[in-house]
């Protein structure tokens, strides 16, 4: 009798340590949902996706641990990114991170969740915040201003190559990013007395075509703007450079570490990380209208030399002696 009593107390305590424990995990708060949308495919980000999660860890989140992640890659078929926002809105998550020119799909999709962007472009001039300083509204992020960086390309260019004639310029003429470029390095080409032709790179064909088309204009240089859909391309615009053996500069040092010759602009790297930075914030309470939007100051120019002497191209000593990083 005594056995079956102390059995039996002993089954009462357990069933209510397991109810406790029931009770317990119910009232612990559900971890976070995040959105992660980009253009681009997985594979090509690994280092930028790296430095997004080293954000999140200063904000002490960590994906698996006290945060989901909801990732939506487009795969480079920009077309999808509304359908791919309108997934996350649904799922629902807490805030998205809007990476790789898609945060204006993101932005269509909502007015209420908290987006937060990375991009090359002015966000007030092309209408995704009221100001820098108070976006307003429900999106804030980082900006490395790729395009206002085109005239000092220009000049790297034309130290590079003095002797080219006419020099070309890469973008996709029907994109805002791209309009603002061609207005930029036109007005410093002008005021340099340099030739300047602006290629259309709208689409892959068009990429080819104008690499075509260098010789017969006789271009002596190229620079390639700052574009999303030119990013997830850079080992073929790279190739082709070399195809062509025409020197080239390029926005992102992820250009150069592909073989490129030259890049000269802010860390895209740290720009990932300052987003990781704000979705924490935001997490934690704060409102992306409150929060004012973040400029990469990190600049890096870089040169391939291996590059250099494939293409019989001389790096002047003031060249080497501004470099950041020299790839050798």
């Amino acid at each position: 009798m005594a056995t079956y009593i102390r059995r039996r107390e002993f089954i009462v305590t357990l069933g209510g340590a397991a109810a406790w424990s029931l009770a317990a995990r119910a009232q612990q708060p559900a971890m976070p949902v995040i959105g992660f949308l980009h253009s681009a495919s997985a594979d090509a980000y690994a280092q930028q996706l790296a430095a997004f999660h080293r954000g999140l860890n200063e904000g002490a989140f960590v994906e698996g641990q006290n945060l989901t992640i909801e990732y939506r890659w487009a795969e480079n078929h920009p077309e999808r990114l509304p359908l791919l926002a309108g997934e996350l809105i649904h799922r629902p998550v807490a805030v998205i991170a809007a990476l790789g020119g898609s945060v204006e799909a993101a932005k269509a999709a909502t007015t209420t969740i908290p987006i937060v962007f990375g991009t090359g472009q002015d966000p007030v001039e092309t209408g995704l915040v009221a100001s820098l300083n108070r976006p307003g509204g429900n999106v804030t992020g980082a900006t490395f201003l790729s395009a206002a960086l085109g005239a000092k390309r220009l000049g790297l260019l034309r130290e590079l190559a003095p002797g080219a004639e006419v020099i070309a310029l890469l973008v996709d003429p029907d994109k805002s990013v791209g309009q603002v470029q061609i207005r930029d390095v036109q007005e410093a080409a002008r005021a340099l007395g340099q030739s300047l032709v602006v290629l259309d790179g709208g689409s892959d064909e068009k990429i080819e075509a104008g690499f075509a088309a260098l010789a017969p204009q006789r271009v002596g240089a190229l620079l390639v703007g700052g574009d999303p859909f030119f990013d997830t391309r850079r080992e073929r615009l790279v190739a082709l450079a070399a195809q062509h053996r025409v020197p080239a500069i390029y926005h992102f040092r992820e250009y150069v570490l592909a073989g490129g010759l030259m890049s000269y602009g802010t860390s895209i790297t740290d720009m990932y990380r300052l987003v990781g930075l704000y979705v924490g914030r935001i997490l934690k309470g704060e409102k992306p209208a409150n929060l004012p939007v973040m400029q990469v100051t990190k600049f890096e120019f870089v040169i391939n030399l291996k590059t250099a002497k494939a293409l019989r191209v001389k790096i002047s000593d003031n060249l080497l002696s501004l470099a950041d990083e020299v790839i050798e």
